[in-house]
């Protein structure tokens, strides 16, 4: 257990390290960057980033982040689309003026078509006949005109709807982890602070914390070289085994998150339970060979909202459970404060000679 708590510290001091080596300035954004490198939970950021080579232009590290972590460039991402939606908006103000014009001219040929209608004689009648030729040409260029317009009105739709795209998927970004589909930590902390945003009264509800079975079959190295693809396959039955309505994120290597609207502990225990069987109905097959490694059990920690003050206390204590859970061997759902599940059954074969 010792060293299991170790790991994160051990993480962000190689992290200050390779900053500073690098010559990376230590502010949020660049840590965070890093951070995820590092972690390798993305792997085409990592492949990006190693490819900047070794040392980092802020520059380089600003462009990379825009793409892989856009909520710290917020500003210049509306920045851009104000721009855009400002742009698109007088150019369609300029149309309309020019419809404008358009119409009046149109309206002036019908007026003195309409005057030569009223009298008799040879030369209005002249008159007339130069009118309709007039108006015949102005209606075609005014036919012409309106399908350059509908046509200018289309293409500026396009660009508002790509402007709308890209808000939507910078929006997606920010709380989605690209890995699994699922919430990332961000969007978990964004709704468990709304659990406590009356702190006298916060909602009914339950975190669990949920981690595969692997520290007594894998190495650290073993287990980071297939994270992604097992974190993939958890989220891919969360998604098929888990209610809609409850919040799943992935933190980060294989550990999720569930925030769960109950006010009855053995609601979220029946939830992850639920979960846990679907898990060992599903045998997780090796990145490379396709070979059948056998089912994913998972140790889980639950906290009820009620027993906490605030949501780190929520968070802490549910993690605790949990290292009481990984502490009997795995495979267990420990609830803080209350009588310990008993074990579903151990079949996590992964890497078993």
């Amino acid at each position: 257990m010792a060293n299991k708590k170790s790991m994160p510290n051990d993480l962000a001091l190689r992290i200050a390290t390779a900053m500073q080596q690098m010559g990376i300035d230590a502010v949020p954004r660049n840590y965070e960057l890093v951070y995820e490198a590092y972690a390798g939970a993305n792997p085409e950021l990592v492949r990006d980033f190693i490819a900047l080579g070794k040392y980092k232009s802020q520059a380089a590290l600003d462009e990379l982040g825009r793409k892989y972590l856009p909520h710290h460039h917020e500003a210049g991402v509306l920045a851009r689309s104000t721009t855009i939606v400002r742009d698109e908006m007088s150019n369609f103000m300029n149309l309309l003026s020019r419809e404008k014009n358009s119409l009046d001219d149109y309206g002036r040929l019908i007026g003195e078509a309409s005057k030569a209608l009223v009298v008799s004689d040879e030369a209005s009648q002249a008159a007339l006949k130069n009118s309709i030729q007039a108006l015949k040409r102005a209606t075609e260029r005014q036919v012409s005109h309106n399908a350059e317009l509908e046509q200018s009105v289309t293409e500026q739709s396009k660009v508002i709807a790509g402007v709308q795209k890209e808000l939507a998927d910078f929006e997606a970004t920010k709380f989605s982890d690209a890995v699994t589909g699922l919430a990332n930590r961000r969007a978990f902390n964004k709704a468990l602070a709304r659990v406590y945003a009356d702190p006298d009264l916060p909602l009914a509800c339950g975190v669990a914390i949920a981690e595969p079975d692997t520290s007594q079959r894998l190495s650290a190295e073993q287990v980071a070289a297939i994270a992604d693809h097992l974190a993939r396959h958890i989220g891919g039955v969360v998604q098929q085994a888990f209610p809609p309505s409850e919040l799943v994120a992935r933190f980060d290597g294989v550990r999720f998150g569930f925030l769960i609207n109950a006010g009855e502990e053995r609601e979220v225990v029946r939830l992850m339970a639920l979960l846990r069987s679907a898990l060992r109905g599903v045998h997780f097959k090796h990145p490379k060979t396709g070979r059948t490694l056998g089912s994913v059990t998972l140790s889980v920690g639950v906290s009820m909202s009620h027993s906490a003050g605030n949501a780190f206390d929520l968070v802490g204590t549910a993690e605790k459970a949990l290292a009481k859970a990984q502490a009997k061997g795995g495979d267990y759902t420990v609830v803080h404060g209350a009588e310990d599940e008993q074990p579903a059954g151990r079949d996590w074969l992964i890497y078993k000679r």
